[in-house]
């Protein structure tokens, strides 16, 4: 019997529409003739989701009874007896009641594909086997329910059901997806804005990982070997040298470019090529690749540019990236063209990127002006054309020679002469014009195999031989050093505009001049010594006898040097010096730029210390001068009355200035309050506590009963990691805030929760609320948001509250309130070891 066709609906949590979307789309099947069941489908009460069963055949549930309960499942049996074509059941990773045929759902339809029946099901990504511990980590929820990855990936159709994360909370903010009781609970805790996103981008990759192995499958079983640009597949080629970090960063980048990059990291192990590389490289260079999000990967081949192009076919990549050779020019010429050109030869349709870096064999180095216009690399090989040809061109010469030849022969060793002044100048054309000379005089002029010169003329020959050998030099030798001063003038453009814009970069551009110097004019190191003998920047190594060329990098007011540069290695130039003057200009513009940001950090540090010292006074002048006023008056009242003071009268006397002294008392105690934790010494003392007994205690301080207060405190909620006396201030200083704020005959709601490590009281209000983009305002010292008078205090309530929780190590959150208001989070950690519940300790 041909085995059913399973199509998955996956989605990111619950109330995205997979189950409104299967029904539909078993609508649609049935109305199309199709014969199509509900096997098994859970409305959890939503009007939409039970409308679309309407007019489908249902499969009648079986009933359990378990520890006295009855229970519904799926009859797998009468789906079997009914024999549909098509199947729908929802919920695939749910857990069968004890007693049935299977322990779980999916392995009900296992059972329905064999018997040859499709079945289209439903599932959310955190029910995936392997995705749990991710989605714990995420939501601090762990799954009990889930799913085999294999299940899931044997399905012949997955389909993402997706929606975002914003219409996901609407729909539950309106009641669609959890009845009104859930609604507060689900919002601040499982169905977060960013949990949200997280599990969305979770089933999206998960997905797209899935087709690529499907791709995969399908182009090795096609046989096709070109890359499919379906997404940008970046691999890059390690070494374990030490420009491995450079190419990784170039990689990334590239991968970075389009959405759904991916960056592979691969070595290849063998002897010749890419060597196996120095291990704590590697290791530093796959922690790297790992931070930037890629996958490192290593690979055993004979032929590196086989097995890097190989493998990067392997993974369908895009782009190749490898560092330039190492190698330098002569080793170059005399070993091969190297890994480089033959993976771009091999390649194919993969862009290769070849990077250049510090270790390659032609660094950035400013040429010498100094010396021969020929370098002694250009005369050997002069010399060497010479001693190779001259044998070579005579064997050819004389293998065809005759009487007719002698001025072909001639012209021959003329050529000869003139490759060598080319090659290597003039010394190597001298050279060959004399070996020219006697050996056409002992092979070609008669009497042959004899060196005699008979003849005035062959003298003029030789002379000849060797005035073109000089001209040709002398030419050469001008095109060269006109070639040199070029690029000399180029290198130091580069170098200056390189070190000028470094000047913009920062603090970070000093080193970054320090080892541009040091590298343009090949020294041996290169310091920047402030004027207290501290080492500012270096980069290489002073010379062991520590000789070295010192510049003045700025001057202070009093002239002293404001740093000095030493540079170890050879004397300087004329032209080398007046560079070294630019780069100490462009570093002294740096100290500048670095010393002018640290004097603008302080100066801003000031600007807002006087900004609270003037808010301070403001607040001195008038929200202290009320009470202290009513203190005064009504203890001056007492004086002046004296005996003839009625008791009542002298009653509220005392009442006012007691208040008033109590007002006053709670203000400074603010004002010391928010001082400690303005200057970094507020003092908290954590213990493990118990958070619904610090609410409990909060609520008798404010004197809060049921008609203004709703609790919601979960029984399980661990013990926190807390300072009670602050968590108790920063409870009572948000509750009377909110209470004040809510309208008259509505509540606030308190409520206690766990999120993994973290422990959270939620205080509810259903008030005007606060924009977002007012919210960072509410907790600046001195503000009152919307207050119209000063009975309110200094507006110091919710700065205590946020500096005392973070002093904790929580946080203060504010969210917005479903149908509107404000929801104030004070998250906390949960105690390490939890120790018996009591009382506050």
């Amino acid at each position: 019997m041909k085995r059913g066709r399973l199509r998955v609906l996956l989605g990111a949590a619950p109330g995205v529409g997979k189950t409104y979307e299967m029904l539909e789309e078993g609508r649609r099947l049935a109305d199309d003739g199709r014969d199509v069941v509900i096997a098994v489908v859970e409305t959890h009460g939503r009007a939409a989701t039970a409308a679309l069963t309407e007019g489908l055949t249902v499969v009648p549930r079986t009933t359990v009874t378990h520890r006295g309960v009855a229970l519904t499942e799926m009859d797998v049996e009468g789906v079997l007896e009914r024999a549909p074509e098509i199947a729908l059941v929802d919920e695939l990773a749910h857990t069968n009641a004890p007693g049935l045929l299977h322990a779980k759902r999916w392995q009900d339809v296992e059972t329905l594909l064999d018997a040859g029946i499709d079945v289209i099901t439903t599932v959310n990504v955190q029910h995936i086997e392997s995705l749990g511990g991710v989605v714990e980590k995420i939501t601090g929820v762990a799954q009990r329910e889930t799913v085999p990855d294999a299940v899931v990936r044997a399905a012949d159709q997955v389909e993402v059901v997706d929606l975002s994360p914003q219409s996901l909370r609407d729909r539950l903010s309106a009641g669609l997806v959890y009845p009104a009781e859930r609604i507060d609970a689900a919002l601040s805790n499982y169905f977060r804005l960013g949990n949200l996103t997280a599990l969305r981008e979770l089933a999206l990759l998960w997905l797209a990982d899935e087709v690529d192995s499907a791709l995969k499958s399908y182009r090795a079983e096609h046989g096709i070997q070109s890359a499919w640009q379906a997404r940008e597949r970046v691999v890059v080629a390690l070494t374990g040298g030490g420009e491995g970090e450079t190419l990784l960063r170039r990689g990334a980048r590239i991968a970075a470019r389009s959405a759904g990059g991916e960056l592979l990291a691969v070595h290849v192990s063998t002897q010749d090529g890419l060597r196996s590389g120095n291990p704590t490289a590697l290791a530093a260079q796959r922690a790297l690749v790992e931070s930037l999000g890629g996958s490192y990967h290593q690979v055993v081949g004979d032929d590196v540019p086989r097995a890097l192009v190989e493998f990067a076919r392997s993974a369908n990549a895009t782009q190749l990236v490898i560092g330039v050779s190492r190698r330098g020019r002569l080793s170059a010429a005399l070993t091969g063209p190297g890994i480089g050109a033959t993976v771009i030869r091999e390649s194919g349709d993969i862009d290769v990127h070849i990077v250049t870096h510090s270790a390659a064999g032609d660094r950035f180095t400013l040429p010498r002006l100094s010396g021969g216009a020929l370098s002694v690399k250009r005369r050997m090989l002069g010399f060497a054309l010479a001693l190779v040809g001259g044998p070579l061109l005579t064997w050819l010469l004389v293998s065809f020679r005759s009487d007719e030849t002698i001025t072909t022969d001639v012209l021959a060793y003329q050529l000869l002469v003139v490759l060598v002044a080319l090659v290597g100048g003039i010394w190597p054309a001298v050279f060959a014009a004399v070996m020219s000379g006697f050996t056409l005089n002992y092979f070609f002029a008669p009497p042959l195999y004899t060196i005699t010169i008979a003849d005035p003329r062959n003298v003029w020959a030789l002379i000849l031989y060797v005035v073109i050998a000089v001209l040709v030099s002398f030419v050469v030798d001008r095109a060269a050093r006109a070639a040199r001063a070029a690029r000399r003038s180029e290198a130091e453009a580069e170098l200056l505009a390189t070190v000028a814009g470094s000047v913009l970069r920062g603090e970070s551009a000093v080193p970054a001049m320090v080892s541009r110097t040091r590298e343009s004019l090949g020294l041996a190191g290169v310091r920047l010594i402030g004027p207290d003998g501290g080492v500012i920047a270096t980069d290489g190594e002073p010379v062991r006898d520590g000789r070295h060329e010192t510049v003045a990098v700025g001057r202070t007011i009093d002239g002293s040097p404001r740093a000095t540069l030493e540079l170890h290695g050879h004397p300087l130039d004329a032209s080398e010096r007046r560079l070294v003057d630019a780069v100490a200009a462009q570093l002294a513009a740096a100290l500048e730029h670095t010393d002018l940001a640290a004097t603008a950090r302080t100066a801003g540090v000031l600007a807002e210390t006087d900004q609270v010292r003037s808010a301070l006074l403001s607040a001195v002048s008038h929200d202290l001068r009320r009470p202290l006023a009513a203190a005064v008056a009504a203890v001056g009242g007492l004086r002046a009355a004296g005996p003839q003071l009625s008791p009542e009268d002298r009653a509220e006397l005392v009442a006012t200035a007691d208040e008033s002294l109590t007002t006053l008392s709670a203000l400074v105690t603010d004002l010391l309050d928010v001082s400690r934790i303005e200057a970094g010494v507020l003092a908290v003392s954590l213990v493990d506590v118990d958070g619904a007994g610090i609410v409990l205690s909060a609520l008798d301080e404010l004197g809060g009963g049921p008609d203004r207060f709703e609790l919601a405190l979960d029984p399980d909620l661990p013990l926190v990691r807390a300072d009670p006396v602050l968590l108790q201030r920063v409870l009572v200083n948000v509750m009377a805030n909110a209470a004040r704020h809510s309208p008259p005959g509505a509540r606030v709601r308190v409520s206690t929760s766990r999120l993994g490590r973290t422990a959270e009281i939620r205080i509810v209000d259903h008030g005007a609320g606060v924009s977002p983009e007012r919210r960072d305002d509410m907790f600046t010292p001195f503000q009152r948001l919307g207050d119209s008078d000063n009975t309110a205090g200094l507006g110091l309530g919710l700065a205590l509250s946020k500096g005392f929780t973070e002093g904790m190590g929580g946080t203060l959150t504010p969210e917005d309130t479903p149908g509107g208001g404000l929801t104030m989070v004070v998250a906390l950690p949960v105690a390490e070891s939890a120790r018996p519940r009591g009382a506050v300790s």
